[in-house]
């Protein structure tokens, strides 16, 4: 397939190093295009959450710089990212990708957003083009695997979850959640699941900003909160004992000068914010404030890290079927390649038929319904027996590197050059 997959996610790269290759959603669709048209690339998909940023491609013959792509886009010298950089080929970006879709490679294993984001990555690539044939294959194939995963092991059962972390983070923090307020920067799905686990836990009132003061009010009815305009958060934020921010801005909103004003409003209560946006909504230097306890994406990692080793089992499970699914996906692009033959061939040899039937008809003489039935069975019968065994050493053949010498070997005993040059090179090569 020549399949290509690079990126960086939060096991190889430091939040610091993430942001900065962190693409906007509304950029998203001229990246893509940007990437397909990109040297060697036949198709392409751009992966972008808060924990990674991957690049997968279709490229020609392997001669893809996607490496020099990423440094381009995002004015990277090859010292900044080279260190943080995975590159997979073949099988091992198959399982890759097979393994993210199914939430193995995530920060909280089992957890279910992944799958939705790899799903929206795909919608937005076959919206602009980058996406048409082999890549829409495997893409189709990894949901089919993720659905398995989650059918056939608890890997997402009762799963820890950045939410769940959240909600622990803050009762040592306050001893008790009972009767705080959860003040919203952003309407992202995973802010609200952090609010909602909080409320469960407790916490009173629910405040909601957003740029767009729509979705704030619409967010903030399903938690019986009040919106809140996003030029007031300022100075209205001081009203929360914990704020989650998850905005999308490319720089941050809360700087150590808004802890300092916001604690002096609150006589030095303490504030806990939840900053799960990347790029990073709380400046670190907000951290060094006394009574200002910030949490990023990668220090929920951490205490996500050690609830998960009673799951070792059911990931293993879950790997394991990672792995049969690959071999299974390899085997299926490989038959694939010798379908145009077998089709040639099947065309070439009842084409034969048909023009010996016509050819001898007018000697047979008139036939009954149940004559004609016994000169289609018999004849039928013939070349299935000669299609037999090219047949099955063709599909055969697919598994192994011998493809294709078998199939010009096929190609050459039947006289299908002329069918396969009609014919293109292969299923991938579609419109």
């Amino acid at each position: 397939m020549n399949l290509q997959l690079i990126g960086v996610n939060h096991t190889t790269a430091p939040v610091e190093v993430r942001e900065r290759l962190a693409i906007p959603e509304s950029r998203l669709p001229e990246a893509l295009r940007q990437l397909a048209q990109h040297p060697g690339v036949e198709e392409a998909l751009i992966l972008c959450t808060c924990n990674r940023v991957e690049l997968l491609a279709r490229t020609r013959n392997g001669s893809a710089d996607l490496r020099g792509f990423l440094g381009a886009y995002f004015h990277l010298e090859p010292a900044q990212l080279d260190p943080h950089l995975y590159h997979l080929r073949e099988n091992e970006a198959v399982r890759h990708l097979f393994r993210v879709a199914a939430s193995l490679d995530s920060m909280v294993v089992g957890e279910a957003q992944i799958l939705g984001q790899v799903k929206e990555a795909y919608a937005t690539a076959r919206a602009v083009g980058a996406v048409n044939s082999q890549l829409d294959l495997l893409l189709t194939r990894a949901f089919a695997v993720a659905k398995r995963v989650r059918t056939e092991t608890a890997v997402g059962s009762s799963a820890v979850s950045i939410a769940s972390v959240a909600v622990e983070l803050a009762k040592k923090i306050f001893g008790t959640l009972q009767g705080k307020h959860v003040y919203l920067v952003g309407a992202g799905k995973m802010s609200e699941l952090a609010a909602r686990h909080l409320q469960a836990h407790g916490a009173a009132s629910i405040f909601v900003a957003n740029r767009t003061y729509e979705r704030a009010v619409q967010l903030a009815a399903r938690f019986h909160g009040e919106a809140i305009r996003f030029s007031e958060i300022y100075n209205t934020c001081d009203q929360a004992d914990i704020v989650i921010t998850s905005t999308g801005a490319p720089v941050a909103i809360f700087r150590r000068s808004h802890g300092e004003m916001f604690l002096s409003r609150r006589k030095n209560r303490p504030m806990f914010f939840i900053d799960i946006a990347v790029p990073r909504d709380v400046d670190p230097e907000m951290n060094k404030v006394d009574g200002i306890f910030v949490y990023d994406i990668d220090d929920l990692q951490q205490a996500v890290s050690l609830h998960v080793a009673d799951r070792k089992k059911e990931a293993e499970r879950a790997e394991e079927i990672i792995n049969t699914e690959v071999e299974r996906f390899q085997s299926r692009l490989q038959t694939l390649e010798v379908v145009p033959t077998i089709v040639s061939l099947q065309d070439h040899l009842e084409t034969i038929r048909q023009a010996e039937i016509d050819r001898v008809r007018g000697r047979l003489g008139p036939l009954s319904p149940e004559q004609e039935l016994a000169v289609e069975a018999l004849t039928r019968g013939i070349i299935n027996k000669i299609m037999h065994t090219p047949i099955s050493t063709l599909k055969t053949a697919a598994r192994d590197s011998e493809a294709t010498t078998v199939v010009d070997l096929v190609r050459r005993l039947f006289n299908l050059q002329d069918r396969k040059a009609k014919s293109g090179s292969g299923p991938g090569e579609r419109g």
